[in-house]
């Protein structure tokens, strides 16, 4: 049995802004909204937003996540998203570069602080 996709689960403080956010900026659709959650798809990509209650800061280290999503040109899709994300706060965008052991990426940071990490996905990763 082969696995082929992670879902995660998105905690945001208003969830309205984080839609527009992946929408808008990512390129996401929404595939489903409800009063305080939202499963928004691209290509063979999805994330789920759950709205928490806002006294849970989520800008708090301990609160903060990430995650990988895995791109085949992506060089192309920084190129395609750039428009948008120069219009984000500075420190919120890392452009693509290289990482020591091989990996390709750039990195964005979502309304309330996941960092979302772009990867090229031709990198053949050894075993553990």
């Amino acid at each position: 049995m082969r696995m082929h996709q992670i879902t995660p689960f998105v905690p945001c403080s208003q969830l309205g802004r984080q839609i527009a956010f992946y929408r808008d900026l990512l390129g996401f659709q929404v595939g489903f909204q409800a009063d305080n959650y939202a499963f928004l798809r691209r290509d063979d990509v999805a994330v789920r937003l759950v709205e928490v209650d806002t006294s849970i800061d989520l800008s708090s280290p301990e609160r903060q996540q990430s995650f990988y999503i895995d791109v085949r040109d992506l060089d192309a899709l920084y190129t395609s998203l750039a428009p948008g994300l120069e219009k984000l706060p500075s420190g919120r965008v890392r452009a693509p570069f290289n990482q020591d052991y091989g990996q390709r990426e750039f990195h964005v940071i979502d309304e309330d602080c996941t960092l979302v990490f772009f990867w090229r996905a031709s990198i053949v990763l050894g075993k553990c």
